[in-house]
């Protein structure tokens, strides 16, 4: 049976829109030119502790190797910022960072888990699809396999790479997930788009850690949201206090991106907030015990962190919400609620508890020592003092880490 490939992309194009994705494109296979930025990065140790990266080394580069027989791969963006996100979102998002007694979760991680609801529809396109054509090969994938995605959707036109490394919309911003079905037949291929972020750097001067590096090169080992999710270990010390009250992933270079003004809210309930991330501060996530936590990320992608990296990062949040940056009272009661927890906590979580209950000593000694300079009474050192273990002292790290 002969098929007009043209039409048959026209109606799939609707099938998507139907099933909530923003745009599909058509990419060829042939990645040949991106291997050697992708060899550098791996070379430079950017991926941080993300081994699976340099295992499948250039596999990720070469869908047919990846999948053998895949000769298009039909790429697939999905916005999801929350149905109900009101004007001025950005604002609101600045705000919550500025106030330390409030979590910051990343935008993305607050609804359903995106990979299990982008796998599915992607399925129902590809379903679709074999309805026009008749049955053919594909795989697709969401952020779940050595799948080069954003080189993929911007040789497409989903968009083109951003300073921050991610795919850029002039009518969507960046807030949108992508995903791919890997085929084994030819459709005709979608023409890129041209870049549009002129001479700007708000990504790269906006970032607290300073992990964009230089232009469309993130160092992962810096990046809060790889600290704060994928990394297994304890956080670089000299990079806690930039984290702020981000405790899980990171929207900053997102949220002063200009063309995030144009954004789009999802059509789909499942990026709605969860009720557990609906603006929760940090001590009320930090009471959960493990099968609370369990229960209210069910569907959740935060789930994948699991129990200890929850605590962890909650520590590290903690420990910079002191006197410096809330009221008296409340200090003392996250100091309160960090002793708490010390006698049942693993190693990993110790050490972060200290680290934090060393940061509130350390605050109110300098409150104390500026408010005695005011009022000439000498100062009288405070209990806090002996909580920490000798072993974490050290000189305070700066607010801000230098970029590398």
């Amino acid at each position: 049976m002969q098929v007009d490939e043209t039409a048959v992309l026209a109606r799939l194009e609707a099938h998507a829109e139907a099933l909530g994705f923003s745009q599909i494109g058509v990419a060829d296979v042939d990645l040949a030119s991106a291997e050697p930025g992708l060899l550098a990065w791996l070379h430079n140790g950017f991926h941080g502790t993300m081994d699976y990266m340099a295992a499948h080394g250039l596999r990720r580069a070469r869908p047919a190797e990846l999948v053998p027989g895949t000769v298009r791969v039909i790429t697939a963006r999905m916005d999801y910022l929350p149905r109900a996100t009101p004007p001025g979102w950005q604002a609101i998002e600045w705000q919550r960072l500025g106030d330390a007694r409030r979590a910051s979760v990343s935008l993305y991680a607050r609804g359903r888990d995106y990979h299990k609801v982008l796998r599915r529809r992607l399925q129902r396109l590809a379903d679709a699809l074999a309805d026009e054509v008749g049955p053919f090969g594909h795989r697709v994938f969401t952020d779940s396999a050595p799948v080069l995605e954003a080189e993929l959707a911007t040789r497409s036109g989903l968009g083109w790479r951003g300073k921050h490394t991610l795919v850029l919309h002039r009518d969507a911003g960046s807030m949108f997930f992508l995903g791919e079905i890997y085929v084994d037949f030819a459709l005709p291929l979608t023409a890129p788009t041209t870049a549009h972020c002129g001479t700007c750097t708000a990504c790269i001067d906006v970032c607290p850690t300073g992990a964009i590096v230089e232009a469309q090169r993130l160092d992962a080992r810096r990046c809060i949201s790889y600290l704060t999710i994928e990394h297994a270990g304890p956080i670089p010390v000299e990079l806690r206090p930039a984290i702020g009250n981000r405790i899980y992933g990171c929207d900053d270079c997102q949220l002063a991106c200009p063309w995030n003004r144009y954004a789009r809210r999802s059509p789909l309930p499942d990026f709605d907030v969860g009720e557990p991330f609906d603006d929760p501060t940090l001590l009320e996530l930090w009471q959960w015990d493990e099968t609370t936590f369990e229960v209210n990320t069910e569907g959740s992608p935060i789930r994948r962190i699991g129990y200890e990296r929850w605590q962890r990062n909650l520590a590290v949040a903690l420990g910079n919400a002191g006197p410096a940056t809330v009221r008296a009272a409340a200090s003392e009661a996250i100091v309160a609620a960090l002793r708490a927890r010390l006698p049942g906590a693993g190693p990993l979580v110790r050490e972060h508890i200290e680290w934090a209950l060393e940061q509130h000593a350390r605050a109110q000694k300098t409150v104390a020592a500026a408010t005695a300079s005011q009022s000439g009474i000498p100062t009288i050192a405070s209990s806090v003092d002996t909580v920490t273990s000798p072993a974490t002292n050290g000189p305070s790290p700066p607010m801000r880490a230098a970029s590398t």
